[in-house]
């Protein structure tokens, strides 16, 4: 186990006796307070605020070796902290391999808690890169859902979607030429079961990009592919992969997707995904996989689109809809992002989702959100 504190410790300690280096690193961040009011999926009304410090330190401490490693502090206020949902939550066993994170506070109106959001060490010789530890690791290209992004799967109606959680892994990436590389990755189960291993092999020919990838992700035998291009001034993205569970069926799943960007400033894309292990009946539904992090969706077939629109150089708005089409239930997040001075954001936004009862999206709370943040980067002394 390697908890915060000692981490954190480490890193500081590091960075006292290596002076030089430390000054390469560079310490930035940012701090940032998120107001919600929403309701939890039992019904009960809450307003939540949370305050969340942010340290980053990036860069190179000796030849062919970097670090990354980003350090969070948060402190919770609201009387979220008195639902049921937040009690279950709080105490959830983690995804991750390594336990790197604690509270160090909990009284019934503030609850604090710090932990390792990224922390791995980057090893290079010649066109070969070694990543190890709490990283992010992104195959796919789907901006609402990816069959190949098995390790950091997408939530397409997060709160904080740019909030990703990392995984605790070991990433072997070899430069076969200035667009294809080979890589090899090894994640521990968090449960002590079967770990992850795959391959994935990229490359990039006559205008298009395109991926294979073949191993065992989160007890999933998978063999799948992507490819990117542009057709005119549209992009055009597409994912399929064939996956086995231990004792299961095997399913199908794929994702193909488009967008533009108008010379007005509007930029549009849009997605169809089919989910081989859905099911398109209601009754069906793993309402209890969804709400722990196990499963990202429910029902076969869907769609997404997202828009946005620079109203002006400081201020933009977003949208992101999702559409069940088995259940016909949809889900809307709205927001206006407003650049109220250099490297801080305000942002509004508002949540809304509807359909029958017992489909997918009718079990969304609705939600109103505000977010203040500002990133920093200070020198370091």
């Amino acid at each position: 186990m390697l908890p915060a504190q000692f981490a954190v410790t480490i890193l500081l300690a590091a960075l006292s006796v290596m002076p030089a280096q430390a000054e390469a690193l560079g310490l930035t961040g940012s701090v940032k307070s998120l107001f919600v009011r929403s309701r939890t999926v039992s019904g009960e009304g809450y307003g939540l605020n949370l305050n969340r410090l942010r340290v980053e330190a990036k860069g190179d401490v000796a030849p062919g070796l970097a670090l990354d490693l980003q350090y969070d502090n948060e402190l919770l206020f609201g009387s979220y902290l008195d639902t049921a949902e937040f009690r279950a939550l709080k105490d959830r066993a983690s995804l991750q391999y390594w336990r790197a994170d604690a509270n160090y506070v909990e009284r019934g109106d503030v609850y604090g808690r710090h932990r390792l959001h990224r922390a791995a060490v980057i090893l290079t010789r010649g066109n070969v890169d070694l990543k190890v530890g709490r990283q992010r690791i992104a195959w796919g290209t789907g901006r609402f859902w990816s069959p190949l992004d098995i390790l950091n799967p997408v939530n397409p109606l997060a709160l904080e979607r740019e909030e990703r959680v990392g995984v605790d892994a070991a990433l072997l990436e070899a430069k076969l030429g200035p667009l294809s590389r080979a890589s090899l990755v090894y994640a521990p189960a968090p449960d002590h079961g079967p770990a992850s291993r795959a391959l994935q092999w990229h490359g990039n020919a006559a205008g298009v990009d395109g991926s294979l990838v073949a191993g065992r992700l989160r007890g999933l035998d998978i063999v799948g592919m992507d490819v990117a291009s542009q057709i005119g001034d549209v992009g055009v993205r597409a994912e399929a992969a064939r996956l086995n569970p231990d004792g299961g069926a095997g399913f199908n799943r794929w994702m193909a997707g488009a967008d533009y960007a108008f010379a007005t400033g509007l930029t549009l894309s849009a997605e169809l995904y089919y989910n081989g292990a859905g099911t398109r009946d209601p009754a069906g539904y793993d309402f209890a996989g969804l709400r722990s992090g196990r499963l990202t969706s429910l029902a076969m077939r869907y769609a997404g689109l997202f828009a946005s629109y620079e109203i002006t150089p400081l201020l933009k708005w977003m949208t992101y809809a999702v559409f069940n089409a088995d259940d016909r239930s949809h889900a809307v997040d709205s927001r206006l992002v407003w650049s109220i001075a250099r490297a801080t954001d305000l942002t509004f936004g508002v949540q809304h989702s509807a359909g029958a009862a017992g489909s997918e999206f009718a079990a969304l709370p609705n939600a109103v959100q505000v977010q203040l943040q500002w990133f920093f980067n200070p020198p370091l002394r």
